[in-house]
């Protein structure tokens, strides 16, 4: 089959490389963190998700994938670094990626082809990865090709959608293009759709994930306008929804993940047109700020209280973290009630307690605690993520363990009238 360089060996990159692997390809993953690449060659995965470990196995059992801290020649160069993102500024740190390019010039020749699969703002191909390229002293679309196919999975659901999601393939000319259909059709079972150049394919990408994150913003919006009207918000999205026309998302804490949170501001990157999308933004954003006035509706003063906040993975079933909307509450609580900063006091003095925990979650810089031990003498609970675990929760042995028993469900998992007749308080969004 093909010979195949990946870059970056993270989320995406890894799955990649075994996929191609497990398909007969010459699969090299080339990483620039020796710790990641030492932990691969010893078998060890450095994410948590489902199916993974005995895939990459595979594929190096296999003698189809070997891991290494240096870049090799390769007809296919795929790039699935990590695009950070800017905070201040709502622009992609795009350092990694031309760092990519960087390395392949020297082992870049002619008939190659280089592959983009890092989420990007338009235009990031052609204006950015193009040039660093073309300082190998060859011409893209001429000597070698180039194209962006960005990806479309699931944490937690990674290896299958690999396989059976539509591919969207943009590359700067025809014949760019068909290079790229080539490798994929070798595994994808999807769809492969083509565009007519490469930043159409980023822009698309983009898109998806804007239409997702503005629809969550319209559903928390509706949410709140319900609050007002003592309307049941979830009722009302169901309802609509009949409507064959009418498809809202559910309201929620926030929307987490490196994509939905980040992606729209990407759009406007090259662009000043971002006006409903940076507003959808704020709206989402928004919502552990709400979550706060909800609390203290219920409780008061939330100085000496202890809020057990359950969830910090951005989804449910998964240990990913990222940009996680139970974290940014416990941030935003903390800031809330402590305005200097203060240490947050374990015992109830000045600010509020503030447990987390999490049972898919392993990470050391966080302060986890067991189940038990979160719940105990809680004035509330606040659901925000939609693990399997917290959804069978028993109603009795949460309120015995709690001082109050108020329980914010903000992703609707719980049964509301089991338990109010077990006694909780149940809120939800």
């Amino acid at each position: 089959m093909s010979t195949i360089c990946v870059h970056g060996l993270g989320y995406i990159g890894l799955p990649t490389a075994a996929m191609f692997a497990n398909y007969e390809h010459d699969v090299v993953g080339y990483d620039t963190d020796p710790e990641v690449v030492e932990q691969l060659a010893d078998g060890e995965i450095h994410f948590d998700e489902p199916g993974l470990r005995a895939f990459v196995t595979q594929a190096i059992e296999s003698g189809n994938l070997t891991v290494s801290d240096e870049v090799v020649p390769a007809e296919y160069h795929v790039i699935a670094v990590p695009t950070p993102f800017d905070e201040e500024k709502k622009e992609a740190d795009l350092a990694y990626v031309e760092s990519a390019g960087e390395a392949i010039v020297s082992q870049l020749r002619t008939g190659d082809t280089v592959i983009l699969e890092s989420t990007v703002p338009p235009g990031t191909t052609v204006d950015v990865l193009e040039p660093v390229l073309e300082e190998s002293g060859l011409n893209a679309g001429e000597d070698f090709a180039l194209v962006h196919c960005p990806e479309t999975v699931l944490p937690g659901n990674i290896i299958t959608e690999l396989r059976e999601n539509n591919r969207i393939i943009g590359g700067v000319n025809g014949v760019s293009t068909q290079a790229a259909v080539r490798l994929y059709e070798s595994f994808v079972e999807g769809d492969i759709r083509t565009t007519t150049n490469a930043t159409t394919a980023e822009f698309v990408k983009l898109i998806q994930n804007t239409f997702r994150d503005t629809n969550i913003a319209l559903a928390n919006e509706i949410a709140r306008l319900c609050a007002d009207y003592n309307i049941d918000s979830r009722e009302a999205i169901d309802l609509a929804n009949e409507h064959p026309r009418v498809n809202i998302h559910q309201p929620g804490p926030g929307v987490g993940g490196h994509c939905l949170p980040i992606d729209p501001w990407f759009l406007g990157q090259g662009s000043d047109e971002l006006d409903l999308i940076s507003t959808a933004r704020e709206i989402n954003d928004g919502m552990s700020q709400y979550i706060i006035e909800m609390l203290e509706t219920k409780l008061g003063s939330l100085d000496g209280k202890k809020i057990a906040i359950l969830g910090v993975a951005y989804k449910g079933n998964v240990g990913d973290t990222r940009k996680s909307p139970g974290l940014k509450l416990a941030r935003e609580l903390q800031a809330t009630t402590l305005p200097n900063s203060e240490t947050v006091a374990a015992d109830g003095g000045v600010g509020v307690d503030i447990a987390l925990h999490d049972p898919h979650v392993e990470d050391q810089t966080l302060d986890l605690l067991d189940f038990e031990s979160a719940l105990s003498d809680a004035d509330a609970v606040v659901i925000t993520t939609d693990h399997d675990e917290f959804e069978n929760l028993s109603p009795a042995a949460v309120i015995e363990s709690m001082r109050q028993s108020i329980v914010f469900d903000t992703k609707d998992i719980l049964d509301a009238n089991k338990w109010k007749d077990s006694g909780a308080t149940v809120c939800r969004i």
